[in-house]
């Protein structure tokens, strides 16, 4: 389990192909703190972690994964946001994230005001897939607070976030622009409580 709390950035530097498999090497300041069978979010996609060097780790996509989420669509020198599992005795100072990437949206506009940034993103509406104002959502591994969520045309969810400097510095937002594509995992409260109310319906 994760809390969307970005630890650092990892820079891929090597991608190798086995069948339909996916190896990226991944190089950044917290790899050596790593271990082999550990999972980490990348671009909030839980991985586990299969190869150790001192500053750098290897993970493994499966096709499932690469359909699922961006990494596909990642090259050699791209960043990911990083995170480590959570502690059990750490504080939870974003919301409960699983690193279950439940789709992939597409970023539709990047307003800039004065001191914080506007993200704007569609993505395929499901009914499962909750978004409520002020709610949490997880894009590519950030905790964010959802702005203006709109699902009113039926075929398209849209929603917002703000950004604020900070993690715009921290994370790998500095280098999203419109019509990047980017992994989108919704609360698993609001998820549970979609299912139970669609068996509800249906008895």
């Amino acid at each position: 389990m994760f809390t969307g709390i970005i630890e650092a950035f990892g820079n891929i530097t090597a991608i190798e192909r086995t069948g339909t498999n996916v190896h990226f090497t991944v190089s950044s300041p917290i790899s050596h703190e790593m271990k082999v069978d550990q999972s980490v979010s990348h671009n909030g996609t839980c991985l586990t972690v299969v190869a150790l060097g001192d500053d750098w780790h290897r993970v493994t996509a499966i096709e499932e994964t690469l359909q699922r989420t961006n990494l596909g669509q990642l090259g050699v020198g791209s960043l990911v946001n990083l995170e480590r599992a959570m502690r059990a005795n750490a504080r939870l100072d974003g919301h409960i994230v699983q690193g279950h990437v439940d789709l992939t949206g597409i970023c539709t506009e990047v307003q800039v005001l004065d001191g914080s940034w506007i993200y704007s993103f569609e993505y395929p509406f499901q009914r499962e897939y909750l978004l409520v104002d002020k709610g949490s959502i997880c894009v590519n591994g950030v905790s964010l607070t959802v702005v203006k969520p709109d699902v009113s045309e039926g075929e398209k969810g849209r929603f917002s976030v703000a950004i604020i400097p900070y993690t715009f510095e921290h994370t790998n937002f500095k280098n999203l622009k419109k019509g990047d594509a980017v992994n989108l995992e919704f609360d698993v409260i609001g998820k549970y409580v979609a299912r139970h109310l669609a068996a509800y319906t249906h008895q």
